[in-house]
């Protein structure tokens, strides 16, 4: 089972994408010789975030439990978590209680041993810096916004989906609004992004520009708001 995961973060500061995870994972598989029998998929979902509060894993974590898959594979751990709490925690699911193997495209993340200290270690130490990594990149979104304040007006340059900007004041925009609410309603609900550009379009909530709804019109929009609560 591979499974695949995008956080707004990430798709604003590195642009990792679904299809670099997919394409990675299914090489690693041809190489050991393993057939994928499910894509499980979060996006956007934070690596912060518990098993339960991701329908992806939770989803894929069914499947190793009712015997429908042997394994899970990911493009590498910090995938499946950026935190090395919910990191643990996750592996301990697939090991113990699903009796599963798990993997990443460099190889299969061999269970603990008590014989072997440095392994658990390890790759501890590599969640701790993982975890470390997104609160940098968070810090800066802040630092960022910060800075702009700082010089005056609002502090997110182009005036963001719902708003204008009048003589450096932010105004709302009602159509804009409405579209805005439904996203964040959506996004709440675990929708991926290209399922909430679909249904955005479907309703007929205009987009900022006057273009058409598409996964990274509606990932940047996450995006700032994610900007939003790290400021």
């Amino acid at each position: 089972m591979g499974y695949l995961r995008v956080s707004t973060i990430e798709q604003a500061t590195h642009g990792y994408g679904l299809d670099v995870q997919r394409a990675a994972i299914r090489a690693a598989a041809e190489a050991m010789g393993a057939r994928i029998v499910k894509w499980c998929i979060d996006d956007p979902k934070s690596g912060a975030l518990p098993a339960d509060e991701r329908p992806g894993l939770t989803e894929g974590l069914t499947w190793l439990r009712d015997g429908q898959a042997d394994g899970i594979i990911t493009r590498d751990l910090d995938r499946l978590a950026r935190e090395v709490t919910v990191q643990e925690a996750i592996l301990a699911e697939v090991w113990n209680r699903c009796g599963a193997r798990a993997f990443t495209a460099t190889g299969e993340v061999e269970r603990d041993d008590p014989d072997d200290p440095y392994r658990t270690a390890m790759r501890q130490m590599m969640g701790v810096f993982s975890g470390l990594e997104r609160r940098l990149i968070v810090k800066r979104l802040r630092d960022g916004r910060k800075a702009k304040a700082a010089a005056g007006g609002h502090a997110v340059g182009r005036a963001g989906y719902g708003w204008r900007s009048v003589g450096g004041a932010l105004v709302e925009i009602p159509a804009e609004q409405r579209g805005l609410a439904r996203l964040k309603e959506l996004a709440a609900g675990g929708a991926s992004t290209r399922a909430i550009a679909a249904t955005l379009a479907e309703e007929g909530h205009p987009t900022q520009r006057g273009g058409r709804w598409t996964s990274p019109v509606v990932a940047r929009i996450l995006s700032r708001q994610v900007e939003a609560v790290a400021a």
